[in-house]
């Protein structure tokens, strides 16, 4: 039988240094939402750009103007099926304030009417009754056609019911810096040329995301993780840009294992942070039970 080579030095082998079993290879994957779907439509505007090049005046100006509303609609779309991809992976979120998906079905389909608007206009025999009635209906089934593939955005808050939005708010301000020190992180170690090492920063990273949906989840754990989502995640940030520097031009071993050493540090701090909120959280929720139950049998009502 096949068996996979690994080790106690092998980058997935032996266990967690905090005694967790290892994560998988695919833990914490996220399929990037705007795929090849949502990238072609950026293709339409190509040739109407270099079809509307002689056209004349008119026709090159309405053409352009119809290149650039398809265009729009295109990183509309791109950027709302992000926005829908965060919105589902949160078991508390609240409704994109921009509806990037209905803005670009509409921008897809008055792009779509001047399209068909200025090829009447190049018809000789068309040109002298050219009215509207096609454009329109052109434009809108584009947009609804648009929004029957890929769909509107979220309308409703999701899980909101108790939550403080004023400290939501400050919630997600906090984790939005906190994603940015992510990003320059992975933006960083890129240029240490080395995929293993890659690897290791990513799983911190799910590591630390974890801690943000549970803050997410319940606000009233900022107080206890706000120097892990500001002060701790600077310093990663620090250290990974000069560890990057270095490795690139030393390919320093000890380098390496001293950041290593501090990522594996990092991550037991954030998992058993992660771990105590929950248990927190666990334990009101029994001392709620148990001042439920007293006040039950106050009232005389006998619990089996």
């Amino acid at each position: 039988m096949a068996k996979r080579f690994g080790g106690k030095y092998s980058p997935d082998g032996g266990p967690a240094p905090d005694g967790q079993p290892p994560r998988g290879q695919f833990d914490g994957a996220r399929v990037e939402p705007a795929g090849a779907r949502a990238n072609l439509l950026f293709l339409p505007a190509v040739p109407l750009v270099f079809l509307s090049l002689n056209d004349g005046a008119i026709g090159m100006t309405i053409g352009l103007i119809a290149a650039g509303l398809l265009t729009a609609a295109a990183f509309l779309l791109r950027e709302g099926l992000r926005a829908e991809a965060a919105y589902n992976a949160r078991r508390t979120a609240r409704r994109p304030a921009f509806p990037r998906k209905i803005f670009a079905s509409a921008l897809t389909g008055l792009g779509t009417a001047l399209a068909a608007y200025r090829t009447e206009l190049l018809d000789a025999e068309a040109a002298a009754q050219a009215g509207l009635l096609a454009p329109v209906l052109f434009g809108v089934a584009a947009t609804v056609l648009h929004s029957v593939s890929f769909g509107i955005d979220p309308m409703k808050d999701k899980g909101m019911e108790g939550i403080d939005t004023f400290q939501q708010d400050r919630v997600a301000r906090v984790v939005e810096d906190a994603e940015s020190h992510l990003t320059q992180m992975t933006d960083a170690i890129k240029r240490a040329g080395d995929r293993r090492v890659e690897a290791r920063v990513e799983r911190f990273q799910d590591t630390a995301r974890e801690l943000f949906r549970t803050v997410e989840e319940d606000p009233r754990d900022l107080a206890g993780a706000r120097k892990y989502l500001t002060v701790y995640l600077q310093g990663a940030r620090d250290a990974t840009v000069k560890f990057a520097d270095v490795y690139a031009r030393t390919r320093d071993a000890q380098a390496l294992a001293d950041f290593t050493a501090l990522l594996d540090d990092l991550e037991q701090n954030f998992a058993a942070r992660t771990r105590k909120m929950l248990l927190d959280d666990r334990s009101d929720l029994t001392v709620e039970i148990d001042v439920l139950r007293e006040r039950l049998q106050r009232e005389g009502v006998r619990l089996d």
